[in-house]
C-alpha cells in the first residue's frame, strides 16, 4: 500500500511496527517455555549451537535481510548460491543475523556502495571474496 493511499501513514507504520514487536515477544516467550533438553535438541536438529539459536531467535526473523541485498550488489545470484551451496548460504545468513554492523550495512546498501565498503566491516567478507575467486555462482 502506497503512502498516498494510506490516510495516516505514520500511525499505520507505528501500528505495524508494534504488531511486529508483539509477534516477536510471543516467539521469545514460546522459546522460553521450552525446557533446555528440547531446546538443545532443536538446535542439534538445525545443526547450530544452542547459544547461537537463542541469539538468532532474539534477533528476529528479519535479522539477515541485508544479505540478499548485499549479494545482489555484488552480482551474486542468491538463488543460485542456495542451490549450489545451501549450507554455505545458511551459514552466511547466520553470520549476517548475528552482525553488529547493521547500521553501516544498511547505509551502504541504500547508497549502493555496499559492494565497495562491506569488506571493512562485514563478517561475511572473506566468504564473499572466496565466492568471487571460486566462481561458485555465475555473476
Amino acid at each position: 500500500m502506497s503512502t498516498a493511499s494510506r490516510p495516516y501513514p505514520i500511525v499505520q507504520d507505528l501500528i505495524e511496527s508494534f504488531a511486529g514487536w508483539l509477534k516477536h515477544r510471543r516467539e521469545m516467550n514460546e522459546m522460553r517455555r521450552l525446557d533446555r533438553a528440547d531446546f538443545d535438541r532443536i538446535a542439534s536438529d538445525l545443526r547450530i549451537a544452542p547459544d547461537d539459536l537463542e541469539e538468532l531467535v532474539r534477533h528476529g526473523r528479519h535479522a539477515a535481510d541485508e544479505l540478499p541485498k548485499l549479494l545482489d550488489q555484488l552480482g551474486v545470484n542468491a538463488e543460485g548460491l542456495g542451490r549450489a551451496q545451501p549450507l554455505l548460504l545458511r551459514d552466511m545468513e547466520r553470520v549476517c543475523s548475528l552482525c553488529n554492523q547493521k547500521g553501516q550495512c544498511d547505509r551502504d546498501l541504500a547508497a549502493g556502495t555496499a559492494a565497495e565498503n562491506c569488506h571493512g566491516y562485514c563478517a561475511n567478507a572473506a566468504t564473499l571474496e572466496s565466492l568471487d575467486r571460486a566462481e561458485i555462482v555465475p555473476h
